[in-house]
């Protein structure tokens, strides 16, 4: 079984600027299938569409874009593709010390220190704040490097006061990149990633790691706060959830092409998940569309 880790990303700043910005137009962000990580903090803004959020062991669907912040080493994969539909998506990734070693240390920036920390959880943020910084970010794209200095700050202090979020990645999550036990998590994550519609044997995945199985059990528990069980029908829900939304698809063919080949055992795991059914998401998410 061919083992895969997370790529190590280098990011080079904008040409004139202390950290990297850039405007995507719609399919033009080729990380959407990488698994991926870096020292830099990264903010992306996802301008309508709706597709899958994988950061750390979190997985989960949105609808009508996105505002993510994502801490230092935390791995991701890219959030759009062919089939999200957004109009655009902006990213932008900055050391956590871009403005200096002590910058986070004044009390007038305080607040932007507690959001990097947060950040290493991975943060989504809601409606509100999405409307109300979405477009300075997209501004952005076209102002001169201290203009665009400014609003960044401007943002990260909208941010830091947003009342609208939530945390992707349980309390006490958070992957040491560099330590080796942590390369062969990410490369289980890559290994689910890209064969969550199989069926997906233990035995095979603690030989793998080159651990046992009840080593295993203990120790994916003990990195990602759920069990490696979890995390795959966690996984494949998501996908369902993505199809029941894009796709005319029947209800028992999503399941089967999301890693349920027992539609019963879909629809029990479904509604564990999500709290309804899968024809009741798909009537309540065209609502919403």
């Amino acid at each position: 079984m061919k083992k895969i880790k997370a790529s190590f990303e280098i990011i080079e700043p904008s040409f004139g600027s202390s950290f990297y910005y850039s405007k995507y137009s719609p399919n033009a962000n080729n990380k959407a299938h990488v698994w991926h990580y870096h020292p830099e903090i990264e903010m992306v803004f996802v301008n309508g569409g709706t597709g899958k959020r994988q950061i750390g062991s979190h997985i989960s669907y949105y609808t009508d874009g996105d505002l993510i912040l994502i801490g230092s080493e935390l791995p991701h994969c890219g959030f759009t593709d062919e089939t999200t539909g957004n109009t655009n998506e902006v990213v932008i990734q900055m050391k956590p010390d871009f403005l200096g070693t002590n910058f986070l240390s004044l009390k007038e920036t305080k607040g932007i220190a507690n959001l990097f920390e947060k950040a290493k959880y991975g943060i989504a943020f809601g409606r509100d704040t999405m409307r109300l910084v979405g477009p300075i970010l997209e501004k952005m794209n076209n102002q001169w490097p201290f203009e665009r200095l400014l609003s960044l700050l401007g943002v990260l202090r909208e941010l830091e006061q947003a009342p609208d979020y939530k945390l992707l990645n349980a309390q006490n999550f958070s992957f040491e990149m560099q330590a080796q036990d942590n390369d062969r998590i990410n490369m289980i994550f890559n290994y689910v990633k890209d064969h969550f519609t199989e069926e997906i044997n233990l035995d095979d995945i603690a030989e793998m790691a080159n651990m046992t199985v009840p080593s295993f059990c203990r120790y994916f528990k003990k990195a990602t706060k759920k069990t490696f069980t979890k995390f795959v029908n966690e996984y494949r829900v998501v996908h369902a959830s993505k199809l029941l939304a894009e796709k005319p698809m029947s209800i028992a063919n999503i399941a089967v092409d999301s890693g349920f080949p027992n539609f019963s055992h879909f629809n029990k795991v479904f509604h564990e998940f999500t709290g309804k059914s899968a024809s009741q998401y798909r009537k309540e998410l065209k609502s919403i569309i």
